[in-house]
């Protein structure tokens, strides 16, 4: 077959949605749109197969369910994940996590040099769950040493991949770099922005939750668990005066959300899979509000500007990156009380039309095309460049992918 076979290879796969499922979709979409080249996905799943198509080939390693999480499944044999890069042979391999699967796309490069690898720092793991997790048990001395402990790893890691992509500045860029990553390359993700759009407002919407004209309808989008702090906007929302009237509605699954709803003024209609619906949920809806300390990029806010929707948030993160004062408001990490008062700030707020209008340009900004255009025209023959490079360097003599080979004659021009 003709093209160069570009493989993916995460731990992070959701059987309901997620950031990095909505990401490797649009990576596979735009190779079989707009490129001649092939796509390998692998990822766990409930049994061991392989579904082959024309161009796009997925395979699916049997794994169990991450423990409290069942949604994902915790990939741990990386003989299975060798043996599949081994039978399909891709030029290039893309890991999205960092903990034994990367080490299984080593192995193999080391037995095949010719083969480039890409890192995408898509979880802060070191801070999300090493720092916030042991801090919660031992204190923050002895957490602060532990994530220390994890960004040496991710150093080490990383220094054998070819290219290194964090999808922000303040979302992982700026960590890397400072624990020793070389040459990082920041590559935001996108959104579909026809698809996400103020017009989509739907008062039916609104009224099945209670909110009536004039009262403000506040919306969070992602997991209710501990990680997205979804407690601390929950909280938030309770600070606030019965006199405004205000709806919270929750989008997502998890561990909170039957403790969410037992309040009448919080629904939570559980995981919209209908990307329609969601899109017509966060049109209908006056600002949205996260927690969430830890994204790397933060596509559920991205969503929500589309959506003509200001932001509150904390400012930590990529939320950083995301929401510039003209867009919101960001306070304190985990402040209920300071979260409370920046949405009575905004929602009193008299330039909120103006905010929501910025909102949108700054997401038509941020589309999936450019996203993926600068992957496949910078990234990635980085990455190959950069392979040949260590081949000439070690003095091989096996035949190195040509990285001044552009895509191909037709392949982005559709």
């Amino acid at each position: 077959m003709t093209g160069r076979l570009y493989a993916d290879l995460t731990q992070s796969w959701s059987e309901k949605g997620g950031g990095i499922r909505v990401y490797l979709n649009r990576k596979r979409r735009f190779i079989l749109e707009q490129t001649g080249d092939r796509h390998l996905l692998i990822i766990p799943g409930a049994e061991d197969a392989v579904i082959e198509e024309e161009r796009a080939t997925t395979v699916t390693i049997r794994s169990p369910h991450v423990p409290g999480s069942p949604n994902y499944r915790l990939l741990l044999r990386n003989g299975a994940v060798r043996a599949a890069l081994e039978r399909f042979r891709p030029d290039l391999v893309e890991c999205q996590d960092a903990y034994n699967l990367p080490w299984a796309a080593i192995a193999y490069q080391k037995r095949h040099p010719v083969t480039a690898l890409a890192a995408s720092f898509m979880t802060d793991f070191p801070t999300a769950y090493t720092f916030r997790m042991v801090s919660r048990v031992a204190g923050e001395r002895i957490g602060g040493a532990a994530a220390r402990l994890a960004y040496r790893y991710l150093a080490r890691l990383y220094g054998r991949f070819d290219t290194v992509v964090a999808l922000s500045e303040h979302g992982g860029a700026d960590k890397l770099r400072a624990v020793g990553v070389k040459e990082v390359s920041v590559a935001p993700l996108g959104v579909d922005i026809d698809d996400f759009s103020p017009d989509l407002r739907d008062d039916r919407l609104r009224a099945e939750v209670g909110a009536g004209p004039g009262q403000p309808l506040l919306i969070y989008l992602g997991r209710l668990d501990r990680e997205k702090r979804a407690a601390t906007v929950v909280e938030a929302f309770r600070l606030l005066s019965p006199a405004l009237g205000a709806r919270l509605v929750l989008l997502g699954d998890g561990p909170l959300r039957d403790e969410f709803i037992a309040a009448p003024d919080i629904s939570s209609p559980g995981f919209i899979r209908d990307r329609n619906l969601l899109a017509r949920w966060l049109a209908s809806a006056d600002l949205y509000v996260s927690g969430m300390a830890d994204e790397t990029f933060g596509i559920s806010v991205i969503e929500a500007q589309a959506s003509g929707l200001p932001v509150v948030g904390v400012a930590a993160g990529a939320m950083i990156d995301r929401v510039p004062s003209e867009l919101g408001r960001l306070g304190p990490v985990d402040d209920a009380h300071a979260m409370a008062a920046n949405i009575v700030a905004l929602l009193d707020d008299p330039n909120r039309p103006a905010l929501a209008a910025a909102a949108r340009a700054h997401a038509a900004s941020l589309s999936w095309d450019a996203a993926m255009r600068r992957l496949f025209e910078v990234v990635y023959p980085l990455a190959f460049e950069r392979r040949r490079s260590a081949l000439f360097n070690a003095g091989s003599d096996r035949e190195a992918p040509d990285a001044t080979r552009t895509l191909r004659t037709g392949a982005t021009g559709k």
